[in-house]
């Protein structure tokens, strides 16, 4: 299974196999000259993403957003009204319900469980935490190099990670 389909919980997060790290920078350096020749593609052009948060807007919150809408996509911040205490036919419904209004999910400051038990039932890809530091991707803007700032080669591989997932 592609990593763009696992739910990635960062305190859990899985390594990247060697194919996944390939991919993910092969693409996010394609995205890195794209910016550098100033025309970054809108390859997500109308693509509808969600953004489960629970606290306040935060740098990974802005990243993911700015990672998304700059290449054309819409995005949602919603707060879940989800805890592990959810029953679990209330958990299946939003999450279906998440399937069918996006192409992909970012849950940020929820239980891992919680997104786990989303991600198996909302039929797209949900990550956990994607646009933080400490999920496996967030190393992997370091191997970019130093032709942009560190902060757009975190936004290149996690563009590079959505195209994966939802292109």
């Amino acid at each position: 299974m592609p990593l763009s389909h696992k739910t990635c919980a960062p305190e859990a997060a899985p390594q990247l196999s060697p194919l996944e790290v390939t991919s993910l920078l092969c693409r996010a350096q394609l995205l890195q000259r794209a910016a550098l020749d100033g025309s970054t593609p809108r390859l997500l052009r109308g693509k509808n993403l969600g953004l489960l948060c629970e606290m306040p807007a935060d740098e990974a919150q802005a990243l993911f957003r700015s990672a998304a809408e700059e290449m054309g996509a819409h995005v949602a911040v919603m707060r879940p009204g989800l805890s592990l205490a959810s029953a679990q036919q209330e958990v299946q419904n939003t999450a279906r319900m998440l399937g069918r209004l996006y192409e992909a999910v970012e849950c940020q400051g929820l239980d891992p469980e919680l997104v786990q038990r989303i991600g198996q039932y909302a039929g797209i890809p949900v990550f956990d935490g994607a646009a933080t530091k400490a999920h496996p991707t967030g190393h992997l803007a370091e191997l970019l190099g130093d032709r942009t700032p560190l902060a757009d080669n975190r936004r290149f591989v996690l563009q590079a990670l959505l195209l994966d997932a939802i292109a």
